[in-house]
């Protein structure tokens, strides 16, 4: 756009000087141009001059506007961009929710469910004594009603209670990670899973203590919990997850490489799984 400038500049100069060279010599042309004719020249060549100086300011004017559209088209270009980049959290933040809610759901009914069963328990042995169609007890375990003998294991009254007590240990540190006190829902799911190793919500618990570390940029301690859920409960379905989540640690940390490694050993392990499905998004789209 400068050099533009500069040689219309040049070229304005030039073409003063012919006008000047001619009326410098329109003496001595006397013979061959009146005075009418060199104000004619003089007008053609000033209407030359203005004519150029315009169709430069015109193509000047175009370049200026074309580069300042080109802008433009780059700012519009990262607007859409964090506007896509907005709606992936979006989309990602409702997938979220939606199975915390339905992990929930889940998780109600069979508190409901196994409330349910305990009050028909506790109402079957209120009289003290077994009724007359009771089937018999099952070997090992003591009969309806009867203290069980000391060393020995739970009656099954003894242990729906403690099923429902796991349960709302469980609710009550999911409600915690769902109203965003990550650091309470950490401790809470930490704890539940030391205290009842044998729960099949153990995996669980330390699946959301790990998604809670996340959330808290604690991104090593969460591989750490990640990894002990793996390593602890090879079997269970929240292993794809896990290491889902260890990738996205590793991402953040600035660990592409560690990434891209758990990605893959994720589709190779758990080709099926929902987990498999969201790495190969992530490998291909590197």
């Amino acid at each position: 756009m400068q050099h533009g400038r500069v040689r219309v500049a040049v070229a304005t100069v030039f073409l003063a000087l012919i006008v000047c060279a001619q009326l410098a010599s329109a003496p001595a042309r006397a013979a061959l141009f009146d005075d009418e004719e060199a104000r004619r020249r003089i007008e053609s060549l000033r209407a030359r001059i203005d004519q150029l100086e315009s169709t430069v300011s015109q193509r000047l004017g175009a370049v200026e506007d074309t580069v300042k559209g080109q802008g433009l088209l780059d700012l519009l270009r990262d607007v859409e961009q964090i506007k896509a980049d907005i709606a992936k959290l979006r989309g990602q933040y409702e997938v979220l929710s939606y199975e915390l809610e339905q992990a929930q759901k889940r998780q109600r009914d069979l508190y409901l469910d196994l409330d349910s069963r305990l009050r028909k328990l506790e109402t079957g042995s209120g009289a003290g004594a077994p009724a007359a169609n009771a089937p018999p007890a099952a070997e090992g375990l003591p009969p309806a009603g009867a203290a069980a003998p000391a060393g020995t294991s739970q009656g099954p009254l003894a242990a729906a209670a403690n099923v429902v007590t796991e349960q709302r240990a469980y609710d009550a540190a999911l409600d915690q990670f769902k109203s965003g006190n990550y650091a309470a829902a950490v401790t809470s799911f930490q704890a539940f899973a030391r205290a009842n190793s044998k729960s099949p919500l153990a995996p669980s618990a330390l699946y959301w203590a790990g998604n809670a570390q996340f959330a808290l940029k604690d991104y090593r301690g969460a591989i750490g919990t990640q990894r002990q859920l793996v390593a602890t409960y090879p079997d269970s379905q929240k292993v794809p997850d896990a290491m889902l989540n260890i990738a996205s640690c590793y991402v953040e940390l600035g660990d592409a490489a560690g990434s891209r490694r758990t990605l893959q050993e994720i589709v190779a392990k758990y080709p099926t799984s929902e987990a498999a499905g969201k790495a190969r998004q992530r490998l291909g789209a590197r």
